[in-house]
């Protein structure tokens, strides 16, 4: 078979050479294809050549370089280098993916020998392309930013870099107008609105519009996580999501809000913070057009409408809405595995979710950084602040899909809805007893455990719930911000509120299922059903007395101990029930406010006049009996 050499030009003085005249003769090239590690060497040595020291040499060219035409010879003698690059070598730009189509066409046709890479196999149908690729192994990096003197192993790479000092951005979305710097992002971004996800993960049949997206995604099924903190050794499948992490232990916060000087871990929560102080909510919904801070905010509202819940706990069954974040699948699994992953660094007190213990730092702290703007009351959280507001407000946005009930906070309507599907998730293990929600269950544990955690800095009293703190609290500083609307009566706690405005209502709601009495509080029937069950629950431990409710235990364990807590303010006099202090001060104040209805007669104490009361209704029966 007759050898066939190519003529090639060279690049600086277009003097014309063969490729025949590249080896000494054709015993050096057998040799060289016979034996690969020479090849490696002649390639690398090859690399190092210059266009100058080819001039005149026939002895050397790039192989499979095909002579140029006059028009592009003339067009590579004008061209000039740009100021801000040196190039050490000459390089084809040529993408992957025409290289691949090149070098499927052309080797089926010619059947032509292939350049391999002797570190992983690859072939290659053009020696230069074989030596671009060689510096992925190598890292080596030729070309370099003269701005800024960052290095790359491809010059279009450079090129692309190049666009970040001069701000260009030369490829233009049609349908919204957004630029580009590469055409490769181009590309991705117009998948937002054709909706195109070309790359399939072939386990879940999951869908992205990045081959680099499927990669990370890909990870989840393999349990890969390549990426490990050297000081903790936590492992992650992204290398962001590491970087990330290591701020936790040196503190770094390198993302500062211009507004409030608040520094952040990530740039995106930078950007989420700073829509607080612009009031920008870019997410809506298109259903019910609530608006949103946060993309996936919207997504997991979305969930609402359509009754998605796609995590679903292995363990109980329960499904959620999110993955991760509050009432997620994330937070529950923690109820099975007892993990409590976030610590307190001045108490070493452990919590399952963030927001506890961001809401635990502000008893050190004593940090509150929301303000109602109505009553000036303080709060920890804005969310907190947010249910507060409602209270002034009356606003009430969370609606029940069954009776239309509406509640202010997503809480109060979870707990609502058990009442019409009677499910009950969260149970004792101690007594059996089962609740809607797990704080329920975690203060009713208290009674078990004995476990009083919330305790008052003025009198050192200690309460099972922080609620019963807060309304313990207004004793002492005499607050009573729930006001009656109708007389204006005010009142430490928003329950004792609710319970008075049914005086004027008329309103009885809780009925006895046994007699049919009907009674304004929920706790009145409650104690009024153990009359008809006998159950006395709340036991003295002291001489084993049993009682139906548990002020009457209360009240009686002060015989016990001799306490009398409610002191006159005037004499000093002490009592052991509220009752009695309030009947006594009216002997100060010479009031009478309970009056009979009949005579007119005022009294000091309900119970003087009830006792009064007893007069007329026997005149009235001798009366009925003689006439």
């Amino acid at each position: 078979m007759a050898e066939q050499w190519a003529l090639s030009t060279c690049g600086c003085c277009h003097h014309l050479w063969s490729e025949r005249a590249l080896y000494p003769s054709i015993e050096s090239l057998s040799s060289v294809l016979v034996f690969p590690d020479h090849l490696q060497d002649y390639v690398e040595k090859e690399e190092v050549f210059s266009d100058q020291q080819l001039c005149g040499q026939e002895g050397f060219s790039s192989l499979d370089q095909e002579e140029p035409e006059p028009w592009q010879m003339k067009e590579e003698q004008q061209k000039t280098e740009h100021p801000w690059t040196k190039e050490e070598t000459m390089e084809l730009p040529i993408s992957e993916q025409e290289e691949q189509l090149v070098l499927t066409q052309e080797t089926e046709d010619t059947g032509e020998e292939l350049f391999p890479c002797l570190t992983c196999g690859e072939k290659f149908l053009k020696k230069e392309h074989l030596m671009i690729h060689k510096r992925t192994h190598t890292g080596q990096k030729i070309y370099e930013c003269l701005s800024c003197e960052k290095s790359f192993s491809n010059k279009c790479n450079l090129k692309n870099h190049m666009r970040t000092h001069t701000g260009e951005k030369p490829f233009c979305c049609t349908i919204c107008g957004k630029s580009f710097t590469v055409k490769s992002s181009m590309t991705e971004h117009m998948r937002i609105h054709t909706g195109e996800k070309p790359f399939e993960c072939l386990s879940c049949g999951k869908r992205f519009t990045k081959k680099s997206n499927l990669h990370i995604h890909i990870r989840t099924h393999k349990g890969e996580k390549p990426f490990s903190c050297t000081i903790c050794g936590k492992s992650f499948t992204l290398k962001s999501s590491l970087t990330t992490h290591i701020r936790i232990h040196t503190g770094e916060k390198p993302f500062t809000c211009l507004s409030c000087g608040k520094g952040f871990t990530l740039k995106h929560a930078l950007k989420k913070h700073i829509r607080i102080h612009t009031g920008e909510k870019p997410f809506y919904c298109i259903i019910c057009n609530k608006n949103f801070i946060e993309k996936r905010s919207l997504a997991s509202h979305m969930r609402l409408h359509t009754g998605e819940k796609p995590f679903e706990c292995m363990s109980c069954g329960k499904s959620f809405i999110q993955k991760s974040y509050l009432d997620s699948l994330d937070g529950h699994i923690r109820i099975h595995t007892g993990e409590k992953p976030f610590s307190c660094t001045i108490c070493n007190k452990n919590f399952t979710k963030k927001g506890s213990l961001i809401s635990h730092m502000t008893i050190h702290t004593g940090n509150k950084h929301s303000e109602c703007l109505s009553c000036g009351k303080s709060f920890t959280q804005q969310s907190d602040l947010d249910r507060h507001i409602r209270i002034h407000t009356g606003e009430k946005p969370f609606s029940c899909t069954i009776c239309h009930n509406n509640f202010t906070g997503k809480g109060s309507l979870i707990s609502h809805m058990a009442i019409h599907t009677g499910k009950k998730p969260f149970e004792c293990l101690s007594c059996g007893k089962s609740f809607t929600r797990k704080y329920r269950l975690d203060t009713h544990i208290r009674i078990h455990s004995g476990e009083k955690p919330f305790f008052c800095t003025i009198c050192s009293k200690n309460f099972t719930e922080r609620s019963s703190l807060t309304f313990h609290m207004r004793i002492h500083s005499g607050e009573k911000p729930f006001s009656c609307t109708t007389c204006h009566k005010t009142f430490t706690g928003k329950s004792h509120l609710t319970s008075h405005m049914r005086i004027h209502t008329g309103d009885k709601p809780f009925s006895c299922t046994i007699c049919n009495k009907n009674f304004t509080e929920k706790g009145t029937l409650t104690s009024h059903m153990r009359i008809h069950t006998g159950e006395k629950p709340f036991s003295c431990n002291i001489c084993n007395k049993n009682f139906t409710v548990k002020s009457s235990l209360t009240k009686h364990i002060r015989i016990h101990t001799g306490e009398k807590p409610f002191s006159c303010t005037i004499c000093g006099k002490s009592f052991t029930q509220k009752g009695n202090l309030t009947g006594h001060m009216i002997t100060h104040t010479g009031e009478k406010p309970f009056s009979c209805t009949i005579c007119g007669k005022t009294f000091t104490l309900k119970s003087i006049l009830t006792t009064h009361m007893r007069i007329h209704k026997e005149t009235h029966r001798l009366m009925a009996k003689f006439c």
